[in-house]
């Protein structure tokens, strides 16, 4: 049985409106690929370190074949180059238990 895939995003932005269509693309391409939101942007609150992310992002995956087809995908590929000069992403890629 394949283990869930979770992509865990700090992703920052200089330009909150034009993110929309980020937001847009975004989501289809997750739609597609199978995956869903689990965080997207909710209030956080640091219990420990100094980490201090703009805005906090998870989605999951069915799998990290999944998650990897998601990200080189035309439909991510067109997302990313949306928010290209209005953004910096911090995004890692784990495996689920």
């Amino acid at each position: 049985m394949s283990k869930p895939a979770y992509l865990v995003i700090d992703a920052k932005s200089s330009d909150p409106e034009r993110m929309a269509d980020y937001r847009r693309l975004s989501s289809l391409a997750v739609e597609k690929f199978g995956g869903r939101f689990i965080v997207r942007g909710g209030a956080y609150e640091v219990l420990e370190g100094d980490w201090r992310p703009q805005r906090l992002v998870v989605v999951e995956l069915p799998d990290t074949e999944r998650a990897r087809a998601f990200y080189a995908s035309p439909e991510y590929v067109a997302a990313r180059q949306a928010r290209a000069d209005i953004s910096s992403f911090d995004m890692i890629l784990v495996e689920g238990y």
